[in-house]
C-alpha cells in the first residue's frame, strides 16, 4: 500500500490520539473526528458542582514500565505528571482482621523479594509466589486465571485476585491466563523498576489528554468535535467514503481511517466486524476531603467494597473494578458504606464530605478467554481501514497502555508498515 496523504482518525480518545500523533510525525495530514465535545473518551475530567473541584471519572493506573505510555509522553509533554512511589511498594489494609501490610519488588529482574517473608502478603509462601511463574508463562489462549493458580487461601485473596481483577476488569477466576500472564510479562517479570503504579496528577486531561490535542493543534490538527460519524460507504474493495454528521467526505487514492471508536459503534460501522460483546463495569467514589499527611498514595482494600484507594490533594477516590453488582444500587447508600471504609483506613474522623460516584456500565470489555477470542486485529479486509482501541486485539487487557499501543500499530499500518 502507496503512503497515503490524508488518514482519517475517527474517535479522540486514548487510542485516537495516539494514532493522530503518530500520523502527524509522519507527516500525513489527520483530519480528526469525535463524536463528543471534547476528547479523551473514558479518560475524562471535568469540574465537579458537588465536590467543588476537577475530578476524573476514575483512577487509570499505569505502570512505570508501561512503554507505549512513556512515547507518548514524551512526543506530547504537556503540564501533568504520573506520580507514584519511587520504589515498587504496593500497601494493603484488610479489613476483615485490620491487618495491613507492604508488598515490596526489588528494581532488578531477579524476584530477591519474595524470599524475605515481610516483603510478601501474611499468610503467603515462597513456594506460592514462586508457582505463579506458571501463569506468567501461560500461552494458551483458553485457560483461565483459576486453571492456573488455586482460588483458595490467602495467597489468592491477598495476592491474584485483587491484582487480577483490577488488571482485567472481571471475575478474577474466570480472566484470561494468556491476558494476565502478558500483564506480568511486561511489569513484575521484569522486576521493580517496571512495575511502579503510577497515577496521572493533577488530572488524566493535564498529564494526556490536554497535551496531545494542544500538540496536534500546533502542528494544524484541528479536531472536529461534536461530530458523528454515521456511516461508511465501500467501493472497490475500500472504504470510499465517510458520511459524517457535518456532512459527506470523499476518500481519494491514498487516503485512509483509522476507527477508533468503541467496539459496539465498530461493529455498526463495519460490516461483518467481530467484537466483545461482553463487558464490565467501573464504579468510582470521590470524596472531598484531604487525606491525612503520610497517607500512601494507593492503598488496596481487601474485605470490603472499596478495592483501591487513591489519595489525592483535596481528595480520596475509590476505584472498585468488576462492579457489575453495584451499578444499579443506590448512589447515596453505596458512598456510606464505602466511606465508612475509606475513614477506618485513612484514620479520617466527621461525616461523610461531599462526595460523587461515577459509574461505567460498560467501562471495559470482559477480559475472559471467550471475549478475547472476539478481538479483531487493527487490519482488516479493507486495505485503507484499520481500527484502534484498547478492545482490539494488542496483547494486553484494556488498559492505558493497550490503547496507546493500539493507536501506534494503527498508524504504523495506515502509513503501508
Amino acid at each position: 500500500m502507496s503512503r497515503p496523504r490524508k488518514v482519517w482518525v475517527i474517535g479522540a480518545g486514548l487510542a485516537g490520539l495516539s494514532a493522530a500523533v503518530q500520523l502527524t510525525r509522519a507527516g500525513v495530514k489527520v483530519p480528526l473526528v469525535e463524536a463528543a465535545p471534547r476528547a479523551g473518551g473514558r479518560c475524562r475530567s471535568y469540574f465537579d458542582d458537588k465536590l467543588g473541584q476537577v475530578i476524573d471519572n476514575g483512577n487509570h493506573f499505569v505502570f512505570s514500565g508501561n512503554q507505549a505510555v512513556a512515547r507518548f509522553r514524551e512526543t506530547v509533554g504537556g503540564a501533568g505528571e504520573l506520580a507514584g512511589p519511587d520504589q515498587a511498594r504496593f500497601d494493603f489494609h484488610d479489613l476483615s482482621d485490620d491487618s495491613r501490610w507492604q508488598m515490596a519488588v526489588n528494581a532488578g529482574p531477579l524476584p530477591f523479594w519474595v524470599l524475605n517473608p515481610r516483603n510478601r502478603a501474611p499468610g503467603t509462601t515462597l513456594a506460592q509466589h514462586v508457582g505463579l511463574a506458571r501463569l506468567a508463562l501461560e500461552r494458551d489462549h483458553a485457560v483461565t486465571i483459576g486453571e492456573c493458580v488455586s482460588t483458595n487461601g490467602q495467597f489468592w485473596r491477598r495476592v491474584v485476585e485483587p491484582m487480577m481483577l483490577a488488571v482485567l476488569n472481571c471475575p478474577a477466576e474466570q480472566g484470561s491466563a494468556w491476558l494476565a500472564g502478558r500483564f506480568l510479562r511486561e511489569s513484575f517479570v521484569r522486576g521493580g523498576q517496571a512495575c511502579r503504579t503510577l497515577v496521572a496528577l493533577p488530572t488524566l486531561e493535564a498529564a494526556f489528554v490536554t497535551p496531545a490535542v494542544d500538540w496536534l493543534r500546533l502542528r494544524g490538527v484541528d479536531p472536529h468535535f461534536s461530530t458523528r460519524l454515521r456511516g461508511l460507504e465501500f467501493a472497490d474493495g475500500a472504504v470510499s467514503a465517510l458520511e459524517l454528521a457535518s456532512g459527506r467526505e470523499v476518500l481519494h487514492a491514498g487516503d485512509a481511517v483509522v476507527l477508533a471508536v468503541p467496539p459496539w459503534v465498530a461493529a455498526d460501522l463495519v460490516p461483518g466486524l467481530t467484537v466483545p460483546t461482553s463487558h464490565c463495569a467501573i464504579v468510582n467514589l470521590h470524596y472531598a476531603v484531604a487525606p491525612p499527611p503520610g497517607t500512601p498514595l494507593i492503598t488496596a482494600l481487601l474485605g470490603a467494597t472499596g478495592q483501591w484507594v487513591v489519595a489525592h490533594d483535596a481528595r480520596v477516590s475509590v476505584t472498585i473494578s468488576g462492579a457489575d453488582d453495584l451499578v444499579d444500587r443506590d448512589r447515596e447508600a453505596l458512598a456510606a458504606e464505602v466511606w465508612g471504609e475509606v475513614a477506618r483506613t485513612l484514620g479520617l474522623p466527621g461525616p461523610m464530605p461531599a462526595w460523587q460516584v461515577v459509574k461505567e456500565k460498560r467501562a471495559t470489555f470482559a477480559a475472559t478467554p471467550e471475549q478475547d477470542a472476539l478481538r479483531p486485529p487493527p487490519r482488516t479486509p479493507w486495505p485503507n481501514l484499520f481500527l484502534a482501541g484498547d478492545w482490539v486485539q494488542n496483547g494486553l487487557p484494556a488498559t492505558i497502555e493497550g490503547a496507546l499501543r493500539s493507536g501506534e500499530v494503527a498508524a504504523r499500518l495506515a502509513l503501508g508498515g
